[in-house]
């Protein structure tokens, strides 16, 4: 038997196909729409007006009161009027209301749509800041955070305090950023606008010409000191004959520096990230603790560098000048005309009428001079050690861009006779490694070993507890083999391979670490108040100061330098009796007599305990204070134990080879050919 087959075809949900019913309506134009709107509005206002109408107690009771009834209740509620009479008077009745609710409707329309605008424009960050005196700053980085709040912490004695900020995110997702990461902005407003920093029209949103100073944030990438030159250039166009502010800068590599301070201009500071971190890393290798001091002085929580007017103190000799405050610390003067600065200059130097006195202190107005001079204890002054400081052998474990920079500046600043040796990866590392050592006039002796300074077995063989002082550097370059590690995560785990070797040995080795991402440094397995060096974040603080007061440039570009007079810590033993509780001033007398000044100390039973681990910058000079054997005196002096560079070539004893490297000499040991 045959048939015919039937198919049943179920119907599908209601709801997609109403909603495919009102996207092709709303798909067909303005007209189709406001029809159907229309054909909708009255089939739910006529019944409902009608059921209104029947259900009225004292309603009308005949059929045409009752439709006039209806209509006028439909009319108000349309808003056409619902006006009763002749035809035509009603035609026309509608036909005015229609006009005015067309009218009302499209006023409407405009003002709700240019509100709109307005607050998606204001949300853009694309109005004009019209402020004065405030703090400009262009660029987004991982600066913002620590640069916004230092200037927090250095405007909370100021009544009306801005900081713009132009960066390429919108403006919502910044303040958002920087709320997170910051806080409390106190008494200070932010303002964020978005846009190009290279477009002079987007930077006079933010108004460089009245600001007090401009910092032009370093950028990421390849091309970032490229992008640094053009912004500045984009300040020199917007500002052009409105204003001259102060404008703050910093480029990563050296060779683009002097192009950055053509463009910022004369009242233009540019500052070398590289050279300033590979600065502090030597520095602190050489004197363990150094990051900290500087830490302490760089941010705007305690005490700073200022530099003070005082008529009262004209004619006086720097000596003099050294005892002068109980509160603040002399380090050196400021000349009148030029503006050039004199760090530690000799004890007959006479503070001119117009020159300042560059001092550190809590703030810029605690400099205040002392009643009379503080008493000083004489029996406590000792005199210097004659004995020169000892060699010393340093590892450097890692290369990187800064590295050359770093064995320049050791070899400054170590004491005559010191090795270096230094541990690599990569063949054209190797060969960069190899060309340093080869320098002539390098006055350490220095070797280069192949190794990878993640692998255990290569830090044993390597015995490095047997050295003095120890620098982990990160890789610039990114290894793209499956698991290899990259930037900090590759400095993470030698310091985990560095930490079990000190545990086992029960010894701990001088290590200074260089990290990239400041917030890797509370991961990092080290002993609280370990050395830890992040340029970003230095390099923000530096700026944040020489916003505030651009004289600093020049006194921070003499204290990282490894000639001249930069902090040292020094022995307290080398300046007083130990045991001996002294006033604080009788550890400055001593220290003006050695051709030193002294701003304070660090207590080696409180180099564990934080936040300041044992440092204390500018104590009061009436404070007392008993120093032992291991303490030590933070003072700002000519640098002790490096001798003017030979000019003969050294040779490198020693080949690598392409296995595990050897083990190094010994402690005692010199190795041949060593000069």
């Amino acid at each position: 038997m045959t048939g015919r087959r039937t198919t049943t075809r179920r119907a599908g949900p209601a709801w997609p196909r109403v909603r495919y019913w009102f996207d092709t309506i709303v798909a067909r134009g303005t007209a189709v729409l406001i029809g159907w709107l229309t054909l909708m509005c009255l089939a739910v206002v006529v019944p409902a007006s009608a059921a209104l109408v029947w259900a009225r107690r004292d309603g009308p009771t005949t059929w045409s009161e009752q439709v006039v009834a209806v209509w006028v209740s439909v009319g108000q509620t349309l808003k056409i009027g619902g006006a009763v009479g002749s035809p035509l008077y009603v035609l026309m009745s509608v036909l005015l209301a229609l006009v005015a609710l067309l009218f009302v409707s499209t006023l409407v329309g405009l003002i709700t749509n240019g509100l709109n605008d307005k607050v998606l424009d204001l949300r853009r960050g694309r109005s004009t800041v019209l402020e004065t005196g405030h703090t400009v700053l262009l660029g987004w980085s991982d600066q913002v955070f620590p640069i916004i709040s230092e200037l927090v912490e250095a405007n909370s004695n100021r009544r009306r305090a801005a900081i713009a900020v132009l960066g390429p995110k919108d403006k919502a997702e910044m303040e958002d950023e920087i709320a997170t990461a910051v806080g409390r902005l106190g008494r200070t407003r932010l303002i964020c606008r978005s846009g190009v920093t290279t477009d002079p029209a987007v930077v006079s949103l933010v108004g460089p010409a009245s600001a007090r100073a401009v910092l032009v944030l370093t950028h990421e990438g390849e091309g970032g000191d490229a992008h640094v030159v053009k912004t500045l250039l984009a300040v020199e166009a917007a500002v052009r004959g409105r204003g001259r502010p102060a404008v703050v800068a910093a480029v990563r590599d050296g060779r683009h520096r002097r192009a950055a301070e053509l463009a910022a201009g004369s009242r233009g500071r540019v500052l070398d990230i590289e050279d300033v971190t590979a600065r502090l890393i030597a520095q602190t290798s050489c004197e363990p603790g150094l990051s900290l001091v500087y830490q302490e002085l760089l941010d705007f929580e305690g005490d700073e560098i200022y530099t003070v007017a005082d008529p009262s103190l004209a004619g006086r000799t720097f000596g003099e000048l050294l005892l002068a405050y109980d509160t603040s610390s002399v380090i050196g003067l400021l000349r009148s005309g030029g503006g050039r600065v004199e760090l530690n200059p000799a004890a007959d130097s006479v503070l001119g009428a117009g020159d300042r006195v560059v001092l550190i202190t809590a703030d810029d107005d605690t400099a205040t001079p002392a009643a009379g001079p503080p008493a000083v204890d004489e029996a406590a002054i000792v005199a210097p050690p004659g004995t020169p400081r000892p060699a010393e052998r340093f590892l450097l474990l890692g290369w990187n861009r800064r590295a050359p920079l770093i064995m320049e500046q050791l070899d400054a600043c170590a004491p005559p006779g010191s090795v270096l040796t230094v541990m690599a990866e990569g063949a054209e590392l190797l060969r960069e490694a190899d060309r340093c050592a080869l320098a002539p006039g390098r006055r350490m002796h220095v070797d280069v070993h192949n190794g990878d300074i993640t692998d255990p077995r290569v830090l044993d063989d390597l015995d490095v507890l047997s050295f003095d002082r120890a620098v982990v550097l990160g890789y610039d370059h990114q290894d793209t083999a499956p698991g290899a590690l990259t930037g900090d995560d590759r400095t993470l785990v030698t310091l985990l391979h560095l930490r079990a070797l000190e545990e086992a040995a029960g010894r701990e080795l001088a290590v200074v670490t260089e990290m990239t991402d400041d917030r890797n440094r509370l991961l990092a397995p080290a002993r609280e108040g370990a050395d830890f060096i992040v340029g970003g974040r230095i390099i923000s603080l530096l700026m944040t100061q020489i916003a505030e007061n651009r004289h600093l440039a020049t006194v921070f570009d003499r204290l990282f330098s490894a000639e001249g007079d930069t902090l040292h810590l020094r022995p307290a033993t080398g300046y007083v009796r130990p045991g001996r509780p002294v006033a604080f001033a009788t550890v400055v007398e001593s220290g003006r007599r050695q051709g030193h000044c002294v701003i304070g100390y660090r207590l080696h039973d409180a180099v564990a305990q934080g936040p300041s681990y044992g440092v204390r910058l500018n104590p009061d000079k009436r404070e007392r204070q008993a120093f032992g054997p291991e303490d030590a005196v933070i003072v700002l002096a000519p640098a002790t134990g490096a001798t003017p560079p030979r000019e003969r070539r050294r040779t490198v004893p020693g080949a690598r080879t392409d296995g595990l490297p050897p083990r190094p000499p010994g402690r005692d040991e010199v190795p041949d050919g060593a000069w």
